[in-house]
């Protein structure tokens, strides 16, 4: 078997093109398009202050300084706001990251409204408990996760260009 040519076969309706102006109409499509698919994470909105990752390290001054005084009641509460910041620390990045079509964080997305619609409901009906209205979060809570999880994929297909994950 022989071997191929390695030339450009000439573009329809033109001629042969030189391999520079080939690679000057790659970059000028690529400076008109939009950041679709792109390897480099998304920026912050904030810029360069590491809002995120001080959120994260006072999570972790709050997780371990309440679980030394766990037994009193600031150190439950110091325990649960660590729990909270930490989840709204790695949310943030996850919301960034999916809608730039960077990484895929479907289903965390997805779960994270319905625990939050299951919270939600829970509160509102507060004593008024019984096993209807536990049925009733949960039917809810996975309704939430379906029509958010088929909504957060298409986002994604829309954003990276096509691929429905990364």
């Amino acid at each position: 078997m022989g071997k191929r040519s390695r030339k450009q076969r000439p573009e329809p309706g033109g001629s042969a093109s030189t391999r520079a102006e080939r690679d000057a109409r790659r970059q000028a499509a690529a400076k008109t398009t939009t950041r679709r698919g792109t390897r480099e994470a998304p920026p912050a909105p904030w810029g360069s202050f590491p809002l995120t990752e001080l959120v994260v390290l006072i999570a972790l001054v709050f997780g371990v300084v309440g679980f030394i005084r766990f037994d009193t009641h600031s150190g439950k509460v110091m325990v649960a706001a660590a729990m909270v910041l930490g989840s709204l620390g790695g949310l943030e990045v996850s919301i960034r990251e999916h809608f730039a079509g960077f990484r895929s964080h479907t289903t965390l997305l997805a779960a994270s409204a319905a625990v939050g619609s299951m919270i939600l409901i829970s509160v509102i009906a507060a004593g008024k408990g019984g096993l209807g209205l536990l049925a009733l979060v949960v039917a809810v809570g996975v309704l939430v996760f379906v029509l958010s999880f088929y909504a957060l994929r298409q986002a994604f297909v829309r954003r990276s260009g096509g691929l429905s994950f990364r």
